[in-house]
């Protein structure tokens, strides 16, 4: 089977549309053990998904096959229509990725940790103060740009992670569990930032989390044990029962609330 194409068992692309994020036939091994197997979907541009499952299910493993992070045991995968697996790249330079526990540098500031991903990136000069100041505002980092990254709350370095994401002004953003570890106000204020980059950027999240769902999202593409089990929209999702964690509960095989 091709991996520049959908197997014939996978779904279409939801709505139509531009995909800007694909997963084909995605599958990583490790021995006997299969992290993720035959996983198939794709999110078009302006959509803002959800990729949901429980502690364990795969998720982390698929998104960063999908960033080119790791390399596929079969299947391919695609951003903004670059192969992962070709053309890593320049998928890389659509792509903003936050890793859950993203690597940070505790004794460089904000800005200095900002400027030397910018150099990576090669943005100099002027192009690189009109960056700066533009991630800067978006993630309410003025408060803290010249502080000790180690200095900061988890919600501040939170945003410079996310301000790292951003600074190349890309059109797809991957996020690995954004609210993980988050206060309250905290968890309020990333959802608000998510909500204002999805006017303009793609973006796929993970969570286990069904208030982010109904809080950001817009799709839903929920995996369990491995494999790929819904993708449609949250209200396909809860349009039995119009309960989410009753559909949470049965997507994973399980019954009742323990």
């Amino acid at each position: 089977m091709s991996t520049d194409a959908y197997p014939a068992t996978g779904g279409p692309v939801a709505g139509g549309g531009e995909p800007m994020i694909e997963a084909i036939g995605l599958s990583k091994f490790y021995g006997d053990f299969a992290a993720c197997r035959d996983v198939t979907f794709a999110i078009n541009k302006g959509e803002v998904a959800a990729f949901l499952g429980p502690n364990g299910a795969g998720k982390s493993t698929t998104m960063k096959l999908l960033t080119g992070y790791l390399a596929p045991s079969t299947g391919n995968a695609k951003i903004a229509g670059y192969s992962m697996n070709q053309e890593r790249l320049l998928g890389a330079e659509r792509l903003g990725y936050l890793p859950e526990n993203g690597p940070l540098y505790p004794d460089m500031s904000p800005r200095s940790l900002l400027t030397f991903f910018g150099n990576a990136r090669g943005i100099t000069g002027r192009e690189m103060q009109e960056r700066l100041d533009a991630v800067i505002n978006t993630c309410h980092l003025e408060a803290v740009i010249g502080k000790p990254i180690g200095k900061l709350s988890k919600g501040y370095r939170q945003r410079v992670g996310m301000a790292q994401a951003l600074l190349h002004n890309p059109d797809v953003l991957i996020l690995d569990e954004p609210t993980a570890g988050l206060d309250p106000n905290q968890i309020r204020e990333v959802r608000r930032m998510i909500r204002e980059l999805g006017e303009t950027k793609t973006i796929l999240l993970s969570t286990h989390i069904l208030q982010e769902v109904e809080a950001m999202c817009n799709r839903v593409v929920f995996i369990n044990e491995g494999r790929l089990v819904f993708d449609g929209t949250p209200a396909d999702l809860a349009a039995q029962d119009h309960d989410l964690d009753k559909r949470f509960l049965e997507l994973t095989g399980r019954t009742e609330l323990t």
